[in-house]
């Protein structure tokens, strides 16, 4: 390596450092010998250390979301499996991942049968807002409401309405599963009241429309809540097996070798 281009190199290295560029700082030296090398063109590089640097930002926002937003896991739509549920139409949750529902301030229910990838796709959703630097929260609708009752209960009922109308994107999963009482489901609408048109939402149902009122023991506090959520919103309908299902009947498979082996023969 001739000295203009150590130079150079060291130059490139402080102005990183000067513009606070962890990212692109730590993988500098490997690019740029690439482009020593000729291996890398002028362009190529530049995007590679601007990629390193956007990579290291969006786990640190990914990070601290993760201990704020109470995300269960770290589900990326890279992760899913759409070959194995061929009714979702792929270009439709792809552009949902773009956020622009999320600038929009629109909401996003998820529809089907016990694990398909509803959880999954909601939390992927969430993972694409805190890398964008958009604040999120998860919760199930059990806990949800239990947290609405318990700040009720001690006077603190607006204070934990506005902690969970402040995020740009909520996570309601888990509707169908568990019964609401009637003043559940009334301090649910009001959350979702309190979001309206201010604030996304995305849920998770295992139930069609035309049973929420079961959910949530009122037929009348169902529709109203429904039609706020479907005022602006994007609903996906997941009509396929269970992602559970399958790893369970890829482990008895596996499983089954070793149980049809006569006692005492080697497997």
């Amino acid at each position: 390596m001739n000295a203009k281009a150590k130079s150079r190199r060291d130059r490139v290295r402080e102005m990183l450092a000067d513009l606070k560029m962890p990212g692109a700082l730590e993988a500098a030296d490997d690019i740029l010998a690439q482009a020593d090398g000729g291996g890398v063109t002028a362009g190529e590089a530049i995007e590679s250390l601007l990629g390193a640097q956007i990579e290291l930002r969006n786990n640190r926002r990914l990070h601290s979301a993760m201990r704020t937003s109470r995300l269960p896991a770290v589900k990326t739509l890279a992760e899913f499996d759409f070959a194995f549920q061929p009714s979702i139409k792929r270009e439709q949750v792809e552009s949902l991942h773009e956020l622009g529902f999320v600038e929009r301030a629109e909401n996003v229910i998820l529809l089907g049968p016990p694990g398909v990838g509803k959880t999954h796709l909601a939390i992927s959703l969430a993972v694409a807002a805190a890398e964008s630097g958009r604040r999120v929260y998860y919760g199930t609708l059990a806990d949800l409401v239990a947290s609405l009752m318990e700040a009720k209960t001690a006077g603190n009922l607006a204070r934990r309405l506005k902690v969970l109308t402040h995020p740009a994107l909520l996570v309601v999963d888990e509707i169908g599963y568990l019964p609401v009482t009637q003043e559940g489901a009334i301090l649910f609408f009001q959350l979702i009241n309190a979001r309206h048109e201010r604030a996304s939402t995305v849920l998770t149902s295992n139930k069609g429309f035309e049973e929420w009122g079961g959910v949530l023991g009122d037929e009348v506090m169902a529709a109203a809540l429904i039609d706020r959520l479907l005022h602006h919103c994007h609903i996906v309908n997941i009509r396929g097996n269970s992602y559970r299902m399958r790893e369970h009947q890829e482990l008895l498979r596996r499983r089954r070798p070793d149980e049809d082996t006569p006692p005492g023969q080697p497997t």
